[in-house]
């Protein structure tokens, strides 16, 4: 696995440079990417941990393991800003869809340097379809939070469920693109489809 450190090293140093010479905004955006892939190296660890100690094979560990570690590591750097910070309900929205943005981008380049540039498709298909899908998961958290904002109470329980909400979404497109034929498919568009609908309906209402 040490190939993941160096390629986290080798894309963070640079990120994490430029954050000293931003200014507020700029430096925040880019915090929030550098957590995003620091969670997804952390998840790396984690995820095979537990599938060290359950036994289970690649297959079995993406759809019952990794969905839930990976959100969860994506949401404890959003859960530090809220309870230090106490942002308002755009910044940490705005947080959330960053902090998913970062994973995937890291996933993505993990992804490209095990399995190459040969194949255009799948790297395409990887980059919108599984990309997408983090996307939507920290769209779904945002949203919660954006909605759920104004009543304390309110926002804990509602966090926590559409936590399991994006577990069980993860979950989902797993075993939908572990498939072949039409299921694969369909599990690639879901999470483009849902983009495409929060652009139309929700991105000017919750966006700074």
């Amino acid at each position: 696995m040490n190939y993941i450190e160096n390629v986290y090293i080798c894309l963070a140093a640079p990120l994490f440079l430029a954050t000293l010479f931003l200014r507020r905004e700029g430096r925040r955006s880019l915090l929030f990417v550098l957590s995003g892939m620091t969670a997804c190296l952390l998840s790396a660890y984690v995820s095979s941990f537990f599938a060290g100690v359950t036994g289970v094979d690649l297959t079995a560990a993406s759809h019952e393991i990794s969905p839930a570690v990976e959100e969860i590591m994506k949401f404890l750097p959003l859960l530090f800003f809220l309870l230090v910070f106490e942002p308002d309900k755009k910044l940490a929205t705005a947080g959330a869809l960053l902090i998913a943005v970062g994973f995937a981008t890291f996933e993505n380049v993990c992804f490209l340097t095990s399995y190459g540039t040969s194949q255009l498709l799948r790297l395409v298909i990887r980059g919108f379809g599984t990309g997408a899908m983090h996307v939507v998961c920290g769209m779904i958290v945002a949203l919660g939070l954006f909605y759920l904002w104004d009543k304390v109470w309110l926002r804990v329980v509602g966090a926590f469920a559409f936590l399991c909400f994006t577990i069980t979404f993860h979950a989902v497109f797993n075993i939908f693109v572990n498939q072949s034929g039409a299921i694969f498919w369909i599990g690639t568009a879901i999470p483009l489809t849902l983009i495409l609908i929060y652009l139309i309906f929700f991105r000017r209402r919750i966006t700074p």
